[in-house]
């Protein structure tokens, strides 16, 4: 099984950006303990604070991976485009964010990315990425 994780972006930031809303733990940290609990499961990671290479990105895995895990940051209220791109690949999409967005500024709550998800989750942390994997392999 071949699953994508597709981050937006400043999720770079992870672990010194804003700890109080999305924690201490870097990405990198986080991704290194899914690889080593999911040792039979293939799992990519792609980071990118640039709208077309997340596009590329979608569309280089949206036909070939048994899953994406993608947390548009940012994007995810402002790019049209963005949820074009997962509008138009096969691959199913569960739409990941790890602070609740719908508690928080209301420009937040509008995502152009949720309609063309298989589902969201939203607002538990890192732990979302690892229901959004438990998913996929169920």
């Amino acid at each position: 099984m071949k699953i994508a994780i597709i981050n937006g972006p400043n999720l770079n930031l992870l672990g010194k950006r804003e700890v109080d809303i999305y924690g201490g733990t870097s990405f990198d940290v986080f991704f290194k303990q899914l690889q080593e609990k999911y040792t039979n499961i293939e799992i990519s990671y792609f980071q990118s604070n640039v709208e077309g290479e997340l596009i590329n990105e979608i569309q280089r895995v949206g036909f070939s991976a048994d899953g994406i895990i993608f947390n548009p940051g940012g994007y995810t209220h402002t790019s049209v485009a963005i949820g074009d791109a997962v509008a138009a690949i096969t691959t199913p999409v569960i739409e990941v964010h790890i602070s609740n967005i719908f508690g928080r500024e209301d420009f937040r709550k509008l995502s152009h990315v949720s309609g063309k998800a298989k589902g969201v989750i939203s607002g538990l942390g890192l732990k979302g990425y690892e229901l959004a994997l438990e998913y996929f392999i169920k």
